[in-house]
């Protein structure tokens, strides 16, 4: 889970400070978010309590432009707890004239995801038409459709070849048949091959 917390700088007046929330709860590493409302500030932030032991900053000050803001990464380890931790963050300016403390709860993380049995059975669809015996077909045969289609066509053609020569007669006829008829064998068998 990522959490920001936003504390505004600078907003009502010179040196103040004004956090978004009261308080955070993480089970991770969150982010900072030093937000300015005028005039450019000198920001000092640390940690708290038990806090402390599981969290670190990158370093302690940081420098916020005016209207513009700057990010505080907060590492946190909470792998290796095993119940709550309770700290603080506290951010101060002005000099520590002006300071602003927000509890923070770090949860431990958990051990896994509890999976219902259920997802471990392959899931059965019932939507769908049944095979149809060309589908059946196709899949027995190892043919895919566009090569059963050539096929198809190719025998339409030899037979349309053969009707016309017979209908023509004649040796000139019959060559071209026979051509036709070895052109569609020779491409059926370097397409089924």
């Amino acid at each position: 889970m990522s959490t920001e917390v936003t504390v505004h700088v600078n907003r009502g007046s010179s040196d103040s400070l004004e956090p978004s929330v009261d308080s955070v709860e993480t089970r991770g590493s969150f982010d900072l978010r030093l937000e300015s409302h005028g005039a450019p500030a000198h920001v000092h932030c640390r940690l708290d309590g038990d806090l402390e032991r599981i969290a670190a900053l990158e370093t302690p000050n940081y420098y916020v432009e005016g209207d513009g803001e700057t990010v505080v990464p907060v590492r946190v380890s909470a792998e290796a707890i095993d119940e709550p931790i309770d700290g603080a963050l506290e951010v101060l300016t002005g000099y520590g004239a002006e300071s602003v403390v927000v509890p923070v709860t770090v949860d431990p993380v958990p051990d896994g995801v509890d999976v219902d049995e259920s997802f471990a059975e392959p899931r059965r669809s019932d939507s769908g038409p049944s095979p149809t015996g060309l589908d059946r077909l196709l899949s027995s045969s190892g043919l895919d459709p566009g090569t059963l289609a050539i096929a198809v066509l190719g025998l339409v053609m030899a037979a349309i070849g053969t009707l016309t020569a017979a209908s023509i007669g004649g040796p000139v006829a019959t060559a071209g048949v026979v051509i036709v008829v070895a052109g569609v064998a020779a491409a059926l068998f370097l397409l089924v091959r």
